[in-house]
Order: structure tokens, then sequence, then C-alpha cells
């Protein structure tokens, strides 16, 4: 059974639980230029280290910053999604190359 602060203990792992999680989180002030520090635990958990550049969205009037590595397995799975394993997209640009080659 997990603990929450706000919330006492929740048992289960029901969508509310898992609401409750993504709830927890830490507070941040932004200063001067939008500066937010990432805390440290985050960053430890993400692997980040300074001068790593990071992807930021807004999705749903939320922000959300990914590591460049999960923002490609992210694109890397969309790419997947739609098109089939048989077909080398790598080979296509490759041809399209050549071909763009002799025409000039």
């Amino acid at each position: 059974m997990a603990q929450y602060p706000l919330y006492g203990k929740i048992s289960g792992d029901d969508n509310f639980s898992s609401e409750v999680r993504g709830m927890n989180g830490v507070s941040a002030k932004i200063a001067e230029g939008g500066r937010v520090v990432i805390p440290a635990e985050y960053r430890r958990e993400l692997g980040l280290e300074p001068g790593d550049e990071v992807i930021i969205r807004l999705e749903d009037g939320e922000l959300r910053i990914l590591t460049r590595a999960e923002a490609v397995k992210r694109a890397q799975a969309l790419v997947e999604r739609h098109v089939k394993k048989s077909r080398s997209l790598v080979d296509e640009l490759s041809a399209e190359r050549r071909e763009e080659a002799v025409r000039e």
C-alpha cells in the first residue's frame, strides 16, 4: 500500500493511485530568463550531466523534459509503427541520392 502525503494510504495500482503518483513532485521557482533547476535526484535518474541537451515540449498544458536519448527512442518507436520491418528507409534514401547524383 502506497503512502502519499496529501491522500494518506492508497491501496492497489488503480488509475487514481497512478494519477496521485504523477502529481507528487518537487516545487521549483522560475528564475530570471525563465531558468528552472532540475533537481539533482531527477538529473541522476535521467543520467543528465552539466552541458547535456534536453528536449522540452509543451503537451496538454504541461512542460515535458526528455533526454535526447529518450526523444530518439520515441521517434524510432513511432517510425516502427508506420514502416514495415522489411522496408529499409536507409536503402531508399541512398538510392534516391544516387539517382540525384546521376541527374546532376
